[in-house]
């Protein structure tokens, strides 16, 4: 193992065990090198790191600090990389998002009270059938980001969010080229939410599958004809 790569390890196992906790300052560079057994610059390196990932905040002129290790904090390290994709690669982020976004909402079946279920009626009821095709691509990112979020975990929603909000250019083009896109897009999300109510979990998981799947074999056959 690189002595950086150890350094890295060291300091994750400070964290892990609970010697670090969020938003605790690091000890000084000297003093932590010692305690570790590892170079100075083996450490420095280490925090340049973790830093890049978000695991750590290094304060210029007050020291160094662990972050608040928020899930949507320690994914934007994903997010960046799917930032990178080009449209070829579209594709494989619709269907990394159909894997997970069905099983979040199978969950949501688990755990959903009536109260979860009203607001997700009014998520419905606030989008008219004429509306227009951005209009239906905001109320679809916030009725699956409520779903995602009752699953009730947040590392699956905050990864969820980021695929999701990659996917919004295709969505809105679906929906200008094709036809009853904002009909049909509504009566799905009746039945998903009509699922969930009823706790029926493999019914709402089916639900979830089939609705990211419609957009991504819209992509496909799309991609196939340019």
């Amino acid at each position: 193992m690189a002595v950086t790569d150890e350094a890295i390890e060291k300091i994750k196992a400070m964290i892990v065990s609970g010697e670090l906790a969020p938003g605790d300052r690091l000890p000084p560079e000297k003093e932590l090198s010692e305690r570790l057994g590892l170079s100075r610059n083996s450490m420095r390196e280490a925090v340049k790191a973790l830093e890049v990932i978000r695991v750590l905040d290094v304060r210029r002129g007050d020291g160094t600090y662990v972050t608040s290790l928020e899930p949507r904090l320690l994914l934007e390290a994903i997010s960046f990389v799917v930032d990178m994709h080009d449209d070829a690669s579209l594709l494989e982020i619709f269907q990394v998002r159909r894997i997970l976004e069905a099983q979040a909402t199978g969950a949501a079946a688990q755990r959903a009270e009536p109260e979860d279920v009203a607001a997700l009626e009014a998520e419905l009821q606030a989008v008219a059938r004429d509306t227009d095709i951005e209009t239906l691509v905001e109320h679809d990112v916030r009725f699956h980001g409520a779903i995602v979020a009752l699953g009730g975990n947040r590392y699956l929603a905050s990864l969820v969010e980021s695929l999701t909000s990659h996917t919004v250019r295709a969505r809105v083009w679906r929906g200008l080229t094709q036809d009853g896109a904002v009909e049909r897009t509504l009566h799905e999300h009746r039945a998903i939410v009509d699922a969930i109510a009823a706790g029926d979990v493999e019914l709402a998981t089916s639900l979830a599958t089939a609705h990211v799947a419609g957009v991504e074999q819209w992509l496909r056959r799309a991609a196939a004809d340019t």
